[in-house]
């Protein structure tokens, strides 16, 4: 439904009315053959017609569009009355602010903010009417803190009040420290399979390193015993090489005996024969 035209002041093109109400157009739509409707009014008639209300051509509400700029502008510019014009309000403005006005007029009609209370007031007598509202709450006057309606003041009892209200925060307490405790066992858990997991990494670990090091162990006691057989090579090569260099100095002694006395059979036989000793000894070679 439109704004009815009595609310209006001054003359109102009929091109500004609704084609079904017949009053001024309220979130108009146009249709493609130009009548404009009201919203709520074209909606309703097409659930029941397929044609304009006008000129009853096709019409279909996917064909519905906005009012064109220039009547919207004209629509918007139309001074009216306040709604609650007949409660004392003298307010005109235009269609455009109509609405901001109507919400936050003092003469406007509102129900009491008070919990259960039915009363509809205007809302330049709210105020006076919370004042002395049965259904407004207020603080205990015994100093329980607990907020109370005048309804009820014959029923309350603050220790009763004050031990439900105890009963709730207990129940409340046990619950979070339930939670607390699920939660910190979770956790517990999740610590305790992370450190048997840890612990068991670290054994195999271990156990690694201890299967390396036998076998380094195993490789330098091999090692030691190869020095050893070396060294043992390398002083019999030692020896050796001693009694060779005594034979070598036997064989030049007795080279210049043999100069000087000519007898060169009596003095070859012993330092060859040491010599042929020496060479049918075994030697062994080890290779590391």
């Amino acid at each position: 439904m439109g704004y009815d035209t009595e609310r209006f002041v001054g003359y109102v093109n009929e091109g500004l009315l609704c084609c079904i109400c017949r009053d001024v157009l309220e979130d108009p739509l146009q249709a493609p053959c130009e009548h404009a409707f009201c919203s709520s009014c074209i909606y309703g008639w097409l659930v029941h017609h397929n044609n304009c209300p006008e000129d009853r051509q096709a019409l279909d509400m996917s064909v519905l569009r906005p009012l064109y700029r220039y009547m919207k502008n004209d629509l918007n510019r139309l001074q009216l009355h306040c709604k609650n014009r007949d409660r004392g309000c003298e307010m005109i403005c235009s269609l455009e602010s109509i609405d901001r006005h109507e919400r936050e007029c003092e003469y406007s009609q509102i129900s009491c903010s008070n919990a259960g209370c039915p009363v509809q007031i205007e809302r330049r007598n709210l105020d006076g009417h919370l004042a002395v509202c049965e259904y407004r709450s207020r603080e205990c006057p015994n100093g329980c803190g607990y907020t109370i309606l005048r309804a009820e003041d014959t029923q309350h009892n603050c220790i009763a009040e004050l031990r439900t209200e105890l009963e709730l925060l207990r129940s409340e307490m046990i619950c979070r420290v339930e939670e607390a405790k699920h939660e910190m066992e979770s956790r517990l858990d999740s610590q305790r399979r992370h450190m048997v997991q840890k612990e068991s990494l670290l054994q195999n670990e271990i156990e690694e390193l201890k299967s390396q090091m036998s076998r380094i162990m195993s490789d330098v006691r091999s090692l030691m015993a190869a020095e050893r057989q070396h060294r043992q090579e390398l002083e019999q090569a030692e020896l050796e090489k001693r009694e060779l260099m005594e034979l070598l100095k036997d064989l030049q002694k007795d080279c210049r005996l043999n100069n000087t006395e000519g007898k060169k059979k009596s003095t070859n036989f012993r330092p060859l024969t040491r010599l042929e000793s020496v060479k049918r000894k075994p030697r062994e070679v080890t290779v590391i």
